[in-house]
């Protein structure tokens, strides 16, 4: 599906259907297949809604006015839940995508129940790890350049190394192989993708500030980290589940920071616990004859 927003038209996927609704955000240089094995699991009973932002593997050119910073990222999300009317949301994210979900965390939104926080960036942890420093260094390279760069990973052993993304996945390199084609393959696409990566180097403490506000969040708040993760470190799960009044702390196994991609079965049953199906009222007795 498609949908204009202010910055410029993007992609979504929307599962339908009467269950607890799940908003899914991806992080920096990914869409939304990230998480296309969890909602997999959890579409048969909830709605799952997975957009794809603009975070260079989008498949639209935004605006050229547009303002392609994290904030505005958050913000686009935000107007996203409110072109769909949806409500009582259970937000999710992961990598940069859990930095969106702090982000509009502080600034409050009436349409989120409750939040899924799983390996993400979080504090002083931005940009995250020899990835995310990597990332916004190549930011500074003109659009054509940056495509150059970008080139050697359509090598697999490229795309395994520590500064791409092999401290981000154990499992999923055939999902990262396909979020490179756009940026790849579009000079738009790669002239958007060099300004949010300048955007987010001009702002690198974004976070922290954000951080202020997580303990005014007084709704349910699950945090899930991968124990392995060398992008993230564990201690900011920690830390998060401490600062939200109602949060918890699951500790995954055998992951590294994409979740969705080497513990999606595991994620599924987490978020599901987390956003229990209602049962159906039951149908009101009939009117007793006079």
């Amino acid at each position: 599906m498609e949908i204009a927003l202010s910055t410029g038209t993007i992609d979504y996927r929307d599962t339908g259907g009467p269950g607890p609704t799940v908003v899914l955000l991806h992080g920096l240089l990914m869409d939304g297949s990230l998480w296309d094995a969890p909602v997999a699991d959890l579409a048969v009973d909830h709605r799952c809604v997975v957009p794809t932002l603009p975070l260079g593997a989008h498949r639209h050119p935004m605006h050229p006015d547009a303002d392609l910073s994290l904030p505005a990222a958050a913000r686009l999300v935000t107007e996203l839940l409110d072109r769909l009317d949806l409500h009582d949301v259970t937000l999710v994210g992961n990598d940069t995508g859990g930095a969106l979900v702090q982000l509009i965390m502080a600034a409050g939104c009436d349409r989120v129940g409750r939040i899924v926080l799983a390996s993400c960036d979080a504090f002083d942890n931005f940009p995250p790890g020899l990835t995310g420093r990597t990332l916004l260094l190549t930011g500074k390279l003109s659009p054509r350049l940056f495509g150059m760069f970008l080139q050697q990973l359509r090598l697999r052993p490229f795309r395994r190394l520590p500064i791409t993304f092999g401290w981000l996945t154990r499992r999923g390199d055939a999902t990262v192989a396909g979020w490179l084609r756009p940026v790849l393959t579009r000079p738009e696409i790669r002239r958007d993708a060099v300004r949010m990566l300048r955007a987010a180097a001009a702002d690198p403490g974004f976070l922290e500030v954000a951080a202020e506000r997580l303990p005014d969040f007084d709704r349910p708040a699950l945090v899930a980290w991968a124990v392995e993760d060398r992008v993230m470190p564990l201690e900011h799960g920690r830390r998060l589940a401490q600062l939200l009044p109602q949060g918890r702390l699951v500790e995954v196994a055998d992951s590294y920071t994409l979740i969705p991609l080497d513990q999606p079965a595991l994620l599924a049953s987490l978020i599901r616990e987390f956003t229990p199906v209602r049962p159906p009222a039951p149908d009101p007795e009939p009117a007793a004859a006079g």
